[in-house]
């Protein structure tokens, strides 16, 4: 700095700047904005699950095809998320923010307004493609406006919002009821996802601009300057004598996120992405369900476990992103990880054996240290874990994981409930964690604190920044 103002000379300054400032609160800001997709991909996701008693005697759908319904969300999700990380960092993540939310307002629509369950499947695919280009273009416009020292915490924010956004699905679900509209209770709580992407994707134009660290590594340096300026609200002298070179980087391709130089994280992020997951979607996205095996069967009570669970998720999400910073997202996860499976086992031993409390002690338990442990740490970690160049793909391969295992709670968890019952059913899902809770435990990667802005390889060598590795 000089006289106040950040003199450049090259692109590097830019990125030293970004990755060293001290967070203001319009960077802050701005981070909730782009965390305000998550919340509407969120909301997408579980607003069928509270109205999926309506909708199978509406439709007259087995469990196999409700099993398909949820799962096919997930299928668009994963394509989404393979391509979206590629447009993202080809296009930048200010276009793919847009873009992406006007894909979500359409299909959030023409569900709620499906008039039988093959037009609903084709919707519900297409909002599936819509939250998985979400991810990578959010997750990596956070991690390119945090400072180092505050990326874990300011990333591992999206767990508290996905639970605000079930909570208010649960909410949306009792006014609903209480207006006694319950028969359509599936279309307005699906539709109403369509208000808050508007509202999202009006806020985003007013106010987001370019990440200021792709644009340092895609734009003219004319260019990235202002963007900084804007975003940070500060004066830049302009010293470099390249001031209207662009940058001719292209998207990486994905075997990099394979090199060695990467694997260990990779494997890492996918590994919790898939795990945590699986025991979220077969557990979390059934709450309604689970919720009268608890407290009775009707729709309030469904409701009302919806709300009540879910909040203990937004404790332990803000729990968990305050603690980031000591811990690291690694140790976070195989804590996490421990707590879910005791609460499986413990759900699996005494379900029918104890009193309505000591029932519903282990379901918010479990939803508290999955939101405080390994919930986050799957996206929090590749996006934190890859230079700009790659992270976008990196956390869009790490969110295709995510899927991966979301299709397989979401199909299989309904039919072995419906088989075994809840008992054997949590027994049987207990061996997820453990999973998660074995691997996590072998690989010693954290990302927390971790400067990989200059961790860049050229494609096709085995060189860190033209050195051997």
């Amino acid at each position: 700095m000089s006289d106040g103002n950040l003199v450049v000379r090259s692109k590097d300054d830019l990125v030293q700047f970004v990755n060293r400032n001290p967070m203001k609160r319009k960077s802050v800001l701005l981070i909730w904005l782009a965390l305000g997709g998550v919340f509407v991909e969120a909301y997408d996701f579980v607003s069928l699950g509270i109205g999926t008693e309506q909708l199978t005697e509406q439709f007259q759908l087995s469990s196999f095809q409700v099993g398909t319904l949820t799962a096919i969300m997930a299928i668009g999700g994963f394509f989404g998320a393979i391509f979206g990380g590629y447009l993202t960092d080809k296009f930048g993540r200010a276009f793919i923010f847009l873009v992406d939310l006007l894909l979500l307002v359409l299909a959030t629509v023409g569900a709620a307004l499906a008039h039988n369950y093959a037009v609903l499947l084709i919707f519900r695919c297409l909002m599936g493609i819509g939250v998985g280009i979400e991810t990578p273009v959010a997750f990596s416009f956070i991690a390119e406006l945090s400072n180092i020292k505050q990326k874990g915490k300011y990333l591992n924010l999206w767990q508290p919002v996905w639970y605000m956004a079930t909570v208010s699905s649960g909410v949306i679900g009792l006014m609903v009821y209480l207006l006694h509209a319950e028969e359509y209770l599936w279309r307005w709580a699906v539709g109403l996802g369509a208000v808050f992407a508007l509202a999202v994707f009006f806020l985003r134009i007013a106010y987001m601009k370019e990440s200021p660290l792709w644009a340092a590594n895609n734009l003219p340096i004319k260019e990235a300057i202002k963007i900084v300026e804007k975003t940070y609200n500060i004066t830049i002298v302009n010293k470099s004598l390249d001031t209207d070179q662009k940058s001719d980087n292209k998207p990486s391709s994905f075997k990099l996120l394979f090199h060695k130089r990467y694997r260990a994280r990779s494997f890492l992020a996918w590994i919790i992405s898939i795990t945590q997951t699986m025991q979220y979607y077969s557990l979390g996205f059934y709450i309604p369900i689970i919720s009268g095996y608890i407290f009775g069967q009707g729709m309030i009570n469904s409701i009302y476990g919806t709300i009540i669970f879910n909040l203990f998720g937004i404790l332990g999400g803000f729990f968990g992103a305050y603690l980031t910073v000591r811990m690291g997202t690694r140790k976070l996860a195989i804590y996490g990880f421990a707590v879910v499976a005791a609460s499986l086992i413990y759900i699996g031993l005494i379900y029918g054996h104890s009193n309505i409390l000591l029932s519903a002690l282990p379901i918010a338990t479990f939803i508290f240290a999955h939101s405080a442990g390994p919930g986050p740490q799957g996206k929090t970690i590749a996006a934190a874990s890859y230079p700009t160049s790659l992270r976008a793909l990196g956390t869009g391969a790490s969110e295709a994981a995510n899927k991966v295992g979301s299709m397989f709670g979401l199909f299989f968890f309904p039919m072995v409930l419906a088989a075994v019952g809840l008992a054997k059913t949590m027994l049987i899902l207990t061996l997820v964690p453990i999973a998660g809770l074995i691997a996590t435990s072998l690989i010693k990667w954290e990302s927390v604190g971790k400067d990989v802005e200059n961790d860049v390889i050229e494609e096709g060598k085995d060189t860190l920044n033209g050195m051997q590795v």
